[in-house]
């Protein structure tokens, strides 16, 4: 089959690699039928993410049509139209019991890398290393799928792919954001980052009960959409400075919750900007965390911090004499997508959530490498890639 692999930093090509194949009973194989480039897709494009090897397939979000089933897999049947959360959960232990299922203890076997850098294990992740399982990924022409009669959602065959595909990740990661922020009535939410999850977490704000949500990023088209579709009022960091203006926007009290959803290649201004990217390239720290920062100060005494956009390893200057002694909240982790597929798919049947507006481009699979340059570079308005094998 064809697949997008990794082949070092910025540099990802369509490569023949050997079909997937059943493993185990609980196991199906997915013809893939729509994959989306995500934005933490560019922390593995850029070379920020370690244990990725040269020839993984990558990516994370998609949707399919199940081709095979193993033995113990008696909810699917061939033919089926399904999507699949990005995180792997076994449906078994402590965590997915709990419906915490990126924490499960059971699907990542190679906790082992993972658990000398954060102290435990994690769940895996389709196509996103090897220190989070090693599992191939979705930007491929089939993809199999562990622990199938668990983490695979049934859809209706009369929507398109672009209405459905997106509660495979962006939207529970929205979704889950805007649910850390324990939103109470007239509540103001920030939110950092324009991209697929942060408007899906506006949205999702606004749904949770929000009273004002605020959208901050540098580009126009991205602000300019968090208007149209996610009803935000907005700020573009480059033109005024975001802690000063959220101040005046809230009377000088501060957002009472604010969302991360930019993660570890987080834009700031100035010397700050400067020395971030300057340590990241020497390796002398592993994220840029611009957002956090600004959250941190910016957020009101006793508000809340979700943190949903991806971070990998460690950071530099934290406030955390403002965190601590303003009496801020941190929430934050990988989504928990089993635990919301059902229910946003429902919103969608429903009619009270359409999210293919986040798509402005859509090409065959064998233009991979294009994709992820105008992604990244956000060219020609790019804001969601969705690939079609």
């Amino acid at each position: 089959m064809k697949a997008v692999c990794w082949n070092g930093a910025n540099d990802v090509r369509v490569q023949s690699v050997p079909d997937p194949t059943i493993l185990n009973p609980r196991d199906a194989i997915i013809k893939i039928t729509s994959t989306a480039i995500c934005g933490s897709d560019l922390h593995i494009y850029g070379g920020y993410i370690p244990t990725v090897q040269q020839g993984d397939i990558i990516g994370h979000e998609f949707m399919g049509e199940v081709v095979e089933v193993g033995k113990g897999v008696n909810n699917l049947k061939i033919g089926d139209r399904v999507v699949v959360p990005s995180t792997i959960g076994c449906g078994n232990c402590h965590y997915c019991q709990h419906d915490m299922w990126s924490l499960c203890d059971n699907s990542n076997p190679k906790g082992w890398i993972q658990e000398k850098l954060f102290g435990n294990i994690t769940s895996a992740i389709y196509g996103y290393s090897h220190m989070l399982g090693g599992y191939a990924g979705a930007q491929a022409e089939y993809i199999r799928v562990p622990f199938a009669d668990v983490g695979v959602v049934k859809v209706p065959p009369d929507l398109p792919d672009e209405m459905l595909l997106f509660i495979s990740d962006a939207i529970p990661t929205g979704y889950m954001g805007a649910e850390l922020c324990d939103i109470q009535p007239g509540d103001t939410v920030a939110v950092w980052g324009c991209g697929a999850v942060g408007q899906f977490a506006m949205i999702s704000a606004y749904m949770m009960g929000a009273e004002k949500v605020i959208a901050i990023d540098r580009f126009p088209e991205r602000l300019e959409m968090a208007k149209k579709f996610a009803k935000a009022e907005v700020i573009n960091y480059e033109e005024v400075n975001a802690g000063e203006a959220l101040k005046e926007m809230t009377g000088g009290r501060g957002p009472d919750a604010c969302i991360d959803a930019v993660g570890l290649e987080a834009h700031g201004v100035g010397l700050e900007d400067f020395y971030d990217q300057t340590k990241q390239k020497l390796r002398l720290e592993t994220d840029r965390p611009h957002v956090l920062r600004e959250m941190m100060v910016a957020c009101r005494k006793g508000g809340t911090l979700s943190i949903m956009g991806v971070y990998g390893g460690f950071v530099d200057k934290i406030p955390l004499g403002a965190a601590f002694n303003k009496g801020l909240t941190f929430r934050m982790g990988q989504m928990h997508g089993q635990k919301y597929m059902h229910l946003l798919l429902q919103k969608i049947l429903d009619g009270k959530l359409d999210p293919s507006f986040v798509v402005t481009h859509q090409l065959p699979l064998e233009q991979a490498p294009h994709a992820y340059d105008i992604f990244q570079q956000k060219k020609d308005n790019c804001i969601k890639v969705v690939l079609k094998p």
